[in-house]
């Protein structure tokens, strides 16, 4: 499995990026320009991401306008929605407008921080992305 976590806090990145390694190859990222970039080199060479975990507030492009940039260049592209990637939103934000946003924008779950391990596997498992330990 290949996952992108973007990430502006240091050690939520950490945290993530360690966890996440037992599932498949993580690249990480800090702010909205880059997870774009990521996403879009990772498309072109076709080798697309299974998994995105991203952060809602960033700096430059925040998540929000990422998970839109993403699910409409799927659009533009055809490609299938069992063959999307899978974005889970990470947020430690009480403003659910912004997890609202997300999901209809196409997000399939979201994570509150400080993240929970268990609840993150079991939402990875109902997307199929993994099975439940």
């Amino acid at each position: 499995m290949k996952i992108l976590i973007v990430e502006d806090d240091m050690i939520s990145r950490k945290f993530l990026s360690k966890f996440l390694s037992k599932y498949g190859e993580c690249d990480v990222v800090v702010d909205g320009m880059e997870a774009l970039d990521a996403y879009l080199i990772a498309e072109k060479e076709k080798e697309s991401y299974d998994l995105i975990c991203l952060d809602i507030m960033m700096p430059k492009i925040d998540g929000v306008k990422v998970l839109k940039a993403i699910r409409d260049f799927e659009k533009q592209r055809n490609i299938l929605p069992e063959n999307r990637a899978r974005i889970i939103i990470i947020t430690a934000l009480a403003d659910t407008d912004y997890v609202h946003q997300a999901f209809e924008l196409g997000c399939e779950a979201y994570a509150a921080k400080p993240i929970d391990t268990d609840k993150l596997i079991e939402v990875m498992s109902k997307l199929g992305i993994t099975k439940n330990d």
